[in-house]
Formats: C-alpha cells, structure tokens, sequence
C-alpha cells in the first residue's frame, strides 16, 4: 500500500509540473520533454548507484523456483479465475491515452492537457485506501462490481460530452474504477498464487493484463477511426457491461462471493 501510494504521488506530480513546463515554455512541447529527460537520468542513476538488493540467505536462494512451462503450470485453478477475471476488466477499460486524446477533442488546450493525469491519480489515490480497507471488511466481489459500475458512468459521461469539464467528470468516475478495482486484483492474484510461485504469478498476470490491454486499445481505437470517439467509450461501456453481467453469473455458478 505503501508503494502505490508513493507512485501516485510521483503520477500526480509529473503532470503538474508538466502543466507548469508548460506554461513556462509557451506550450513547447520539445522543450518540454527535454526537461524530463534529467529526472530520468537521475532515476537511473540512483538504481544503478544507490538501489540494492537485500541480502539472501544461501537457503533462500535454494529454494528460490526457476521460471519453467511447468513451474506455470502448478499456480492453481483460482489464481487462473483471477487472470481471467482481470484480462475481461482490462479488455472493458482501454489505455488511458483515450481520456487525454477526449479532452482535446473536446477543446481542452495542449498546455492543459496533463492536468487530465492529474485528476485521474487524485481520485484513484483518494479511492485507494479506503477501497483497500473495504476489502478487508466487505465482500470483495461487490467492490469489483461496483468497480465495474463507475468505468459504465465514466464511459456514459465521456461518450455523451460536449466541452472539457465534462472529460474531467469522467476522468473521475474512471480514477473511481482504478482504485476499486486495481489493489483488489494483486490481492486476489497474492491471495490464490503458492508464496514460492507469486513472482511467476504476478508476471503471467501481467503478461497477460497487457496483451488484452493491447486488444483493447486496438479496438477502441478502430472504434474511434471509424464510428468517432463517442463510439469508442459506447464500446467500452459494453464491454464493462457485459463484464458485470459476467462477473454476476460467475459468483452464482461458484457459490461463492470471494
């Protein structure tokens, strides 16, 4: 928890100083990226001088499996539900390069344009924690319904909007979505993965989440080259849809809401 939130503050920051940058520069967008290649420097350095490893005992290192076909192959039959789960969330929400590329159309400035970013890691840290704790104490299959429920409304908002508050109410419902949702499913895939396998199993995971993430863009994309970009959040909106109804029919067939 820790972590994520450490990263959202830097998600957050990022873009405000882009905005800032921005501004400073007459919206010269060269410059401006010129400018972040000193902060990528210097995180580089600090991994290569400062960053270590923590020390292993010989016996951790024994014990330690090899990424193999069949090491794959032991992570059980709920650590797999859970990889399916997430590839139909990530196939329901597409890149967020979407949201950044709606706000334009919508006539949201270039210099204005990061502080979509902003409004989106606010809201998704602000969701975090509380999501977080929520899934301690309620069922966690309702949460990722009601997940699913905000990227619907964001996809709604952002389909139906006509000028560029209305990209950040969406934007919103979306950070909404991410932080009920994200958290959730590394705690699944920790919870179901065997502790010497869950590096195995948070790579597959994510091998695959980024292959349907992938497909989606792909889709939405073509959706947004040949029906316009109404017609690529209308898309989105059904596949969350159809994910929900999914999900629904799953917890009956199971017997089990967890």
């Amino acid at each position: 928890m820790e972590y994520a939130r450490r990263s959202t503050v830097g998600a957050f920051l990022g873009p405000l100083l882009a905005v800032v940058a921005m501004s400073w520069f007459a919206n010269d967008i060269r410059t401006v990226l010129w400018l972040a290649v000193g902060p990528a420097v210097i995180a580089v350095a600090l991994l290569v001088v400062v960053v270590r490893e923590p020390e292993r005992h010989d016996d951790d290192v024994a014990e330690r499996t090899r990424l193999t076909f069949a090491s794959v192959k032991q992570l059980p039959r709920q650590y797999w539900q859970v990889v399916q789960l997430g590839a139909v969330f990530t196939l329901a929400r597409f890149s967020e390069a979407f949201l950044v590329l709606r706000a334009q159309d919508l006539g949201l400035t270039i210099g204005y344009i990061p502080t979509v970013m902003i409004v989106l890691n606010v809201v998704y840290a602000g969701v975090a924690y509380p999501a977080g704790v929520a899934s301690d104490k309620f069922n966690r299959r309702t949460l990722l319904m009601a997940g699913l429920a905000m990227l619907v409304v964001a996809d709604l908002v952002l389909a139906l909007a006509t000028a560029p508050a209305h990209a950040f109410v969406g934007t919103a419902f979306w950070g909404m979505h991410m932080g009920l949702t994200q958290g959730l499913l590394s705690t699944l895939i920790a919870d179901t993965a065997p502790a010497t396998l869950r590096g195995t199993a948070f790579g597959v995971f994510n091998l695959v989440s980024g292959v349907a993430l992938l497909l989606a863009s792909v889709i939405a994309g073509a959706l947004w080259n040949a029906v316009g970009p109404s017609g690529t959040f209308i898309g989105g909106g059904v596949f969350a849809l159809l994910s929900m109804v999914g999900l629904g029919v799953a917890g009956r067939d199971s017997g089990s809401d967890e």
